[in-house]
């Protein structure tokens, strides 16, 4: 399905290089989120190119940033159809992965996706608010990621409270404005973290990414994450 030479090409301008067999799998990652769209609605784009570059090469911009270590204990918040939680689990197989969503219709295409491409992972039906208050995931992971979930400062409150201290939050966004750069930033400083690096992408065909890396400096009050009703209306 995906021309995989046109995939390498891609991965190569964002500074990302995979081995053949790896490159293979993400075919069938591609196969199978088309196939099983088509009875859960888990992504609007379905065309192969665009696959290849907006949802895989997207996610592997995190790859291109060293600083994931071998065998980091890594966590995608709101994973909805792998982004990029799963991409880095096929990629990197010696990083221990989890993935959060509240929605186990696409859980059960992950699960499906799993054995298909022999890469374990832990999926997990959890809403991040609750999971943030479980000692068995509150600040217990090396990098908690995120693409396309919420603002900055809302991200922030789901995901900070899950890293340890020392580790990193690393989300996926779209150029941010500076409005909303200076809110998550605040936002994160309240949770224990402070901002150490901001870097603008671009992907192949000129579409513009951020990531944004967050340390970890100290353990998050207890009283976060609040509950969702709380997080809405009263943002960090």
């Amino acid at each position: 399905m995906i021309d995989l030479s046109f995939f390498e090409r891609a991965l190569s301008q964002v500074g990302v290089s995979l081995p053949p067999d790896t490159l293979r799998r993400f075919d069938v990652y591609a196969q199978e989120l088309v196939r099983y769209n088509q009875k859960v609605n888990l992504t609007a784009i379905t065309l192969p190119e665009e696959i290849a570059v907006k949802h895989f090469t997207d996610s592997l911009t995190l790859l291109s940033n060293p600083g994931i270590p071998q065998g980091a204990k890594i966590c995608d918040v709101g994973t909805g159809a792998g982004f990029p939680g799963m991409c880095l689990a096929i990629a990197r197989p010696d990083l221990r992965v989890t993935l959060f969503d509240s929605v186990d219709k696409k859980l059960a295409f992950l699960r499906s996706l799993s054995r298909l491409t022999e890469t374990p992972v832990e999926i997990v039906h959890v809403r991040a608010e609750d999971a943030g208050k479980r000692s068995q995931y509150r600040e217990r992971f090396d990098l908690v990621t995120a693409r396309a979930v919420a603002s900055l400062e809302t991200l922030s409150e789901y995901c900070v409270p899950l890293v340890r201290v020392g580790g990193l939050f690393a989300p996926l966004k779209a150029p941010l404005s500076p409005e909303e750069a200076q809110r998550g930033v605040g936002a994160a400083a309240n949770l224990g973290a402070s901002l150490r690096r901001r870097e603008r992408i671009t992907l192949p065909g000129g579409a513009e990414r951020e990531i944004l890396i967050f340390e970890k400096k100290s353990h998050t009050p207890p009283k976060y994450p609040r509950n969702s009703a709380q997080i809405a209306k009263k943002p960090l």
